[in-house]
């Protein structure tokens, strides 16, 4: 999933040990746009962690994968980013507006208003 979002709050990085050897990670705030912006919590973990680019204040694009799981009958959801850039330093290409060059235009309208509705199509 990818999200182009603004970036409100960078939490502290907690670290730890595990069996696979020492553990990091950061949780990150969003903020969405729109009418009804919603404050989004995304962890980084690892190399993932690029504090050059966690600056409050700019709008990112996140890539992530939403997993949850169960433990003791409650059920967690953790938004993991893979990949996390400033808006536009990778900008997909836009979809062309209506007009643009290579686009068809809207077919005709059919009008059905001398149909006698005798033909079937079976």
């Amino acid at each position: 999933m990818e999200l182009t979002a603004k970036l409100i709050q960078v939490l502290p990085i907690q670290t730890g040990m595990g069996k696979n050897g020492e553990w990091r990670k950061q949780n990150i705030i969003l903020e969405t746009d729109g009418m009804y912006p919603k404050k989004v919590c995304i962890t980084l973990w690892g190399d993932k962690i690029n504090e050059s680019v966690l600056q409050v204040g700019s709008i990112l694009n996140v890539s992530f994968d939403a997993e949850s799981r169960e433990y003791n009958g409650n059920w967690y959801t953790d938004l993991r980013a893979w990949k996390i850039e400033p808006a536009g330093a990778a900008a997909p290409a836009a979809a062309p507006a209506y007009g643009a060059p290579n686009q068809a235009p809207p077919a005709a309208p059919v009008d059905f208003s001398g149909d006698d509705g005798d033909d079937l199509p079976f």
